[in-house]
């Protein structure tokens, strides 16, 4: 029973850093280029095939070979590159904006619309209600039967 636990102690000793190791999330060069933008062309660093998106690939590559995280990239890329590096703008300063926009435009589209609905509803007669004009007046029957007589043959 005293070997086994110590087995497993040295088992757990020598695998544990193994095991934190794997757990921590590796980033890979297609995961990065799908979230930066190509510093020249301003398109998704994936889609680019400017020198400059080049050079960035590589440095990319070799902060992966240093072992950096995704975060840490992100912010050397930024640190190299500039804030519009990124692909999505972060959730800070004058960047938030670019989210609240559209929810806030998306919010008083929505507000307008029920208040166009709710005022052309309020408009409109009910089924009880009588209807104001029945029709034409005599005096317009006359002038449409004159002015469809001239053209009859």
């Amino acid at each position: 029973m005293k070997r086994l636990a110590i087995l497993i102690t040295l088992l757990l000793a020598f695998a544990g850093p193994t095991m934190a190791i794997a757990a921590e999330p590796q980033a890979s060069l297609p995961e990065i280029e799908d979230e930066v933008m190509c510093p020249v062309c301003g398109t998704l660093l994936g889609l680019s095939h400017s020198p400059a998106a080049e050079r960035q690939r590589v440095f990319i590559r070799k902060l992966i070979d240093q072992g950096k995280d995704k975060e840490e990239i992100k912010d050397a890329l930024v640190a190299e590159y500039g804030g519009q590096v990124l692909a999505m703008p972060e959730n800070r300063g004058i960047d938030v904006w670019a989210y609240a926009v559209p929810v806030i435009g998306f919010g008083l589209a929505a507000i307008g619309v029920i208040w166009a609905i709710v005022a052309w509803r309020r408009r409109r007669p009910g089924p009880d209600e009588e209807q104001t004009e029945s029709g034409p007046s005599r005096e317009e029957d006359e002038r449409l039967d004159q002015d469809m007589a001239r053209f009859d043959l």
